[in-house]
């Protein structure tokens, strides 16, 4: 029998934490008739199916269960010895995988990804947005970002720009007629445009003064999960918006959105870097953590 090699290896492993091909394949940078005549391959070779197929589902047999947990730990120690062999380079090359949120990438896109990309021409970054949090190792991602209060606390987490708030803003024409909002309490009379999280629940307005805290169910003709939609909706006039302020800094300061209930809206910890402290830091990583330090101290 032939030695299997290690993208076969990769492949397996892709295709296992991923539970289908599409995804597997893409991570990978593959298409998806490859990576399956790849498997297909391998299992025709070994002697043994790995992965049960059909037309909705991939999972893995027994055989293949084994097979990926003894060979997993093998994996992390070869990439590891690459990662360590790639520190002779003089500037970091590769690819680097990020998990997000949405926000959060717009947010650093700018200031930090673009940055790094210049800085290091032979790095790729690969992002991946997505709402609902991931195990960043078992997913096999370098690093992710989040808000401070998300991020697992196993993880080292480095702090990615300044503290955050959320703004309640509607437009000229919205208030038009109506009375501004005083108090949290007070948005019982207007429509507000709601937000789902990625768990499924309605997000609930949460509001501080003074040490009094309060959680608002707002009623609204929408709602929606994307903030970049909320936005849309609350420009259109349709009702008020519960945003992160960076998002709505420039229509407040052209006027066209107007805030209310600021002094309700208090500061939180923000962004953060992070990543798992358990594997040898590969020199991409290094350059983007040493790059968010260095951004961090021009506040």
């Amino acid at each position: 029998m032939s030695v299997t090699g290690l993208v076969e290896l990769e492949a397996v492993q892709a295709v296992a934490r991923h539970r289908g091909f599409r995804a597997a394949a893409a991570e990978l940078g593959m298409s998806r008739s490859a990576l399956s005549h790849a498997i297909a391959a391998l299992e025709e070779r070994l002697g043994v199916r790995l992965f049960h197929r059909t037309t909705r589902s991939v999972a893995l047999t027994q055989a293949g269960e084994q097979f990926v947990a003894e060979t997993a730990p093998a994996l992390r120690d070869i990439r590891a010895a690459i990662d360590r062999l790639s520190d002779h380079r003089l500037a970091p090359a590769g690819t680097l995988r990020i998990n997000s949120s949405a926000g959060a990438a717009r947010m650093i896109m700018k200031p930090v990804v673009l940055e790094y990309l210049r800085r290091y021409p032979e790095m790729t970054v690969d992002i991946v947005t997505e709402g609902k949090l991931v195990d960043i190792v078992l997913e096999g991602f370098d690093a992710g970002l989040r808000l401070a209060e998300q991020v697992p606390q196993d993880m080292i987490a480095i702090p990615l720009g300044p503290d955050l708030r959320f703004a309640v803003v509607g437009t000229p024409e919205y208030f038009a007629g109506r009375s501004l909002p005083e108090t949290p309490a007070d948005l019982a009379g207007h429509r507000c445009i709601r937000s789902r999280l990625p768990s499924g629940a309605l997000y609930r307005w949460e509001f501080e003064r003074h040490g009094e805290t309060v959680a608002i169910d707002g009623a609204g003709p929408l709602i929606l999960d994307d903030a970049g939609l909320m936005l849309d909706a609350v420009r259109a006039g349709l009702g008020l918006g519960y945003l992160a302020e960076w998002h709505v800094a420039d229509d407040i300061a052209v006027g066209r959105l107007l805030r209310v209930l600021e002094e309700w809206t208090q500061p939180f910890p923000g962004l953060c870097l992070y990543y798992s402290g358990r594997r040898h830091l590969p020199p991409g990583l290094r350059a983007l953590v040493d790059l968010v330090r260095e951004l961090g101290g021009r506040r």
